[in-house]
């Protein structure tokens, strides 16, 4: 089992990018808060988990390479390129990402990104 904040929200990632949404919520503490800061707050792996799944089973492949990576403590924060090849095309965001590890788990995940390049990627236009 991964021990540090670094570790611990590296091995969710990699669960993402295997679009294995019962792993990767099994990162998180049971009252986690999940802060998808333009669309709004989640608290609890099921309510992650009703966000995650679906897309994630809606994409053929994810990838979130982590460009940039500091922790300090228990926080660990990262510049991502989260990208989602769903059937028209890639979607990609670029994400500022913000997780608090306490005790092997992943207590909050707040992520900053633009809703409107979300939304027109989605559209495909």
């Amino acid at each position: 089992m991964t021990n540090t904040p670094a570790e611990v929200v590296s091995s969710f990632i990699a669960s993402i990018e295997r679009r294995d949404a019962a792993a990767a919520v099994a990162h998180l503490a049971s009252e986690c808060e999940y802060d998808n800061v333009p669309i709004g707050k989640v608290h609890g792996r099921a309510a992650v988990l009703d966000i995650l799944e679906p897309l994630l089973t809606s994409c053929s492949r994810v990838e979130w390479p982590v460009l940039r990576s500091a922790t300090e403590g228990n926080l660990v924060f990262n510049e991502r390129l989260d990208r989602f090849e769903m059937p028209h095309g890639w979607v990609e965001l670029q994400v500022a990402g913000v997780f608090e590890v306490a005790d092997g788990e992943i207590r909050l995940w707040r992520d900053y990104f633009d809703l409107a390049t979300f939304q027109s990627q989605l559209s495909g236009s």
